[in-house]
């Protein structure tokens, strides 16, 4: 045998492991995190899905792979939801309302692939599923409550400012469930002798936060409530920087914002979320289907204080509220 085909052989020899190791990659089950934005947390469900997964004995790169998809706006989401079908995924993990946000831009929601939610607070309203004891289709996961804790939220505001009177509450415009938060936040108000001063934001990349906490200011407002929606999360730094500005007491859900400087947060814990979301995906790709997998609901809701924000505030936080707080950021 002459040295030309020895060396010829040899190198097919060595490629073959290296095909089949190239072939085995894209074989793996995937699991694509499909989210609104960059930070916030998309960032903290693709950590907590990465660690999950570890601790239900999967190998990223050697029995499961994940991908990463962001759409910063609506019109962002033909092309976002294209690439994520050409991936051809076993599961997908969705934040919030990504799942049900294809349809507006004109892009036929994907129906053929599982899909696990996180932290969406009414999935039936939102027409995700028949029921949460029974989806029903091809979605399922983790409802986080956050509509129906607007009024505690506005509860445990009165209670650290015992002598509000004038509260803002900043609110999606094209939210799906925004005529029910207002109804009910405003009925919750009357109940504490509150008045609410509702601005509508915009849902664009770069809300105008300036102009709505300038009306806020000029109203008289002493607090302000950022109810439910993507665009919250992501500017959270921000509208705690011009809650800060103007005076104004910060409210908001998840604990992020008391860690970017809101006066205080009440959401349930998104660590548990995440974990309850992930064990759906490992049931999944088990061989579960999301239709048989009752949406869960949180069993933990934590309250964080920021007192630094109440110091530079000039407010002296109730002893007996920071005593239950389950984090009090110094």
């Amino acid at each position: 045998m002459n040295r030309k085909l020895v060396a010829v052989l040899l190198l097919v020899a060595l490629a073959l492991p290296l095909a089949a190791r190239g072939q085995a990659a894209e074989t793996l089950p995937r699991v694509v995190v499909l989210g609104e934005f960059t930070t916030g947390a998309t960032v903290e469900i693709v950590e907590g899905l990465r660690q999950t997964m570890r601790e239900l004995g999967w190998v990223e790169g050697r029995t499961f792979a994940v991908d990463v998809r962001y759409a910063s706006s609506l019109d962002q989401w033909p092309r976002i939801v294209a690439e994520v079908e050409q991936l051809k995924p076993s599961v997908i993990v969705s934040c919030a309302p990504c799942s049900f946000r294809i349809a507006p831009t004109g892009v036929t929601p994907i129906r053929d692939i599982p899909i696990v939610f996180v932290a969406v607070s009414d999935p039936i309203a939102a027409k995700m599923v028949d029921s949460l004891a029974k989806p029903g289709g091809n979605m399922t996961g983790v409802s986080y409550l956050g509509v129906e804790l607007n009024v505690k939220r506005l509860q445990l505001l009165k209670e650290a400012l015992p002598n509000v009177a004038r509260v803002g509450v900043l609110v999606l415009r094209d939210h799906p469930l925004r005529d029910r938060m207002v109804r009910e936040l405003e009925e919750g108000a009357r109940a504490l002798n509150v008045k609410l001063l509702i601005v509508d934001v915009p849902s664009v990349r770069e809300p105008p936060f300036d102009e709505a906490f300038q009306t806020l200011a000029a109203q008289g407002a002493e607090a302000v409530i950022a109810l439910q929606g993507p665009p919250f999360n992501r500017e959270r730094a921000k509208m705690a920087k011009l809650a800060l500005h103007h005076r104004l007491a910060l409210v908001h859900e998840f604990a992020g914002s008391a860690e970017a400087g809101a006066l205080l947060t009440y959401s349930p814990s998104a660590t548990e979320l995440t974990r309850v979301a992930v064990g759906y995906v490992d049931k999944i790709l088990k061989g579960a289907r999301p239709a048989d997998l009752p949406v869960q609901q949180p069993t933990k809701v934590e309250l964080v204080i920021n007192l630094r924000t109440a110091r530079a505030l000039g407010v002296t936080m109730p002893p007996a509220l920071v005593g239950r707080a389950d984090r009090v950021i110094e």
